[in-house]
C-alpha cells in the first residue's frame, strides 16, 4: 500500500484509506448554529403562550418555558453524537433574558465544544380566549327549563355543576374557546352563556344524560364575516315534567314516580303498591317530591289506618295505609303533606 493511501490528504495525519481525517472534517463542518434572538409571547391575563401562531394552556414556569424555547433555537448537526446541552439563564429586565448555552459532543470521533448566547424577548399579548371574554363574545346560550314546572333547586345546581365539569374537560382537551362566560339563574331556570357551539352541544347532552328530558337548537343569524354567515344558537334543554321521587295525584290516588321513558312515566300506586305506566301529558297534578318528606313515628295501627306523631306539634294524625304495608307501632315512616292530606311514602 502506498503511504499516501493511509494519511489524511489535508493534514497528513494517519487516516485509513487516505480519506480526510475526523479532525479535519470536524474543523470544516458547521455543526452548531443558534438563533441570536427569540420571542416568547404570553397572555398577561391567563399566562397562555403563543407558539408558532397557536395559543396553548400547557402549564409551565417561566424558566421551563425559556429553557424549552432556547433548546429549540440551538441547532446541531445530525452527525454530532453523545450530544449534551447546558443552558444558564440571566434576566436583564422583566422583558429581556439572556441564555448562555454550551454544547458538547463527538463529531466524527472528535470531541467538540461550542458556545452561543441567545436573547429572549418576552412579549405580552391578550390571547384569543381572553380577548373574547373581555369582549363579551359568545356563540350560544344553553337554557335549562322544565316541562310544565320550574326546575328544582337541586336540578339547577346539578346542571351548573355539569356545565363547569364539561368546560374543564374540554379545556384540558385543548378546546380553548369552549368556555362559559356566564351562569345566571332566571325566573324559569338556568341560562348558560357559552363561547362555542361545541361546548353548547356537550353541556346539553350531558345535562339530558344526567337529568333526563330532551334538547333542541334554535339558531339565529347575527351577521356575516369574510363571506361566512355567523349564527348564535339557543340550546333549549327541557327537563321532564316529572322526575324520580315526584309524588303525583290522579283523582284520589297518589303515586311516586320511579322513571321517565320518553313520553311515558312509570310510578308506584301508593295505595296498592303496584307499578303503573301512563303518558307524561296525562291529567296528573304534582304534589311534591320525596326529597321533602318528613319522618314521623307510628303510634298505633288499626286495620288500614295508622296513627302518626307529628314531631313538630306533638299531635297524632291518622293516615290510610295499604294492606301491603308492613308497619307497626314504633316504626318511622316518610310522609308528605298535601293540604289537609298526609301521604304515606314508606318506611324511613
Amino acid at each position: 500500500m502506498d503511504i499516501t493511501e493511509s494519511i489524511c490528504p489535508t493534514c497528513g495525519r494517519p487516516s485509513p484509506g487516505g480519506k480526510v481525517c475526523g479532525v479535519c472534517r470536524a474543523e470544516r463542518t458547521v455543526w452548531l448554529e443558534c438563533e441570536p434572538r427569540v420571542k416568547i409571547v404570553f397572555c398577561p391575563s391567563c399566562e397562555a403562550r403563543k407558539d408558532q401562531g397557536v395559543w396553548t394552556d400547557m402549564p409551565a414556569s417561566r424558566e421551563d418555558v425559556a429553557m424549552g424555547r432556547v433548546r429549540r433555537a440551538i441547532k446541531v448537526s445530525p452527525d454530532l453524537k453523545e450530544t449534551r446541552i447546558e443552558v444558564s439563564l440571566g434576566d436583564q429586565s422583566p422583558n429581556r433574558t439572556y441564555a448562555d448555552g454550551t454544547v458538547t459532543g463527538t463529531l466524527y470521533g472528535v470531541q467538540v465544544e461550542g458556545q452561543c448566547r441567545i436573547e429572549i424577548a418576552w412579549s405580552k399579548e391578550q390571547c384569543d380566549r381572553c380577548n373574547r371574554l373581555t369582549g363579551s363574545y359568545y356563540e350560544g346560550i344553553v337554557q335549562v327549563r322544565a316541562t310544565g314546572r320550574k326546575p328544582y333547586s337541586f336540578e339547577i345546581a346539578t346542571a351548573a355543576r355539569i356545565a363547569e365539569e364539561t368546560e374543564e374537560s374540554l379545556q384540558e382537551g385543548g378546546e380553548r374557546l369552549s368556555f362559559i362566560s356566564k351562569l345566571a339563574d332566571s325566573r324559569d331556570g338556568l341560562d348558560i352563556t357559552v363561547g362555542s357551539q361545541k361546548i353548547g352541544q356537550e353541556i346539553s347532552n350531558a345535562i339530558v344524560a344526567r337529568l333526563g328530558g330532551r334538547w333542541s337548537t334554535h339558531p339565529k343569524l347575527v351577521g356575516e364575516k369574510a363571506g361566512r354567515q355567523i349564527f348564535r344558537i339557543t340550546y333549549s334543554v327541557r327537563l321532564p315534567r316529572f322526575i324520580r321521587g315526584d309524588v303525583i295525584t290522579l283523582g284520589k290516588h297518589y303515586g311516586e314516580v320511579q322513571q321517565t321513558e320518553g313520553q311515558n312515566i312509570r310510578y308506584i300506586d301508593l295505595s296498592t303498591g303496584s307499578m303503573r305506566t301512563m303518558k307524561e301529558d296525562g291529567p296528573f297534578r304534582l304534589v311534591g317530591n320525596a326529597r321533602n318528606a318528613e319522618e314521623h313515628m307510628v303510634v298505633f295501627r288499626e286495620d288500614n289506618v295508622i296513627g302518626v306523631l307529628d314531631p313538630a306539634t306533638g299531635i297524632t294524625r291518622e293516615c290510610l295505609v295499604g294492606p301491603f304495608r308492613d308497619l307497626s307501632p314504633g316504626d318511622s315512616v316518610r310522609l308528605l303533606k298535601s293540604g289537609e292530606d298526609i301521604i304515606l311514602l314508606g318506611k324511613a
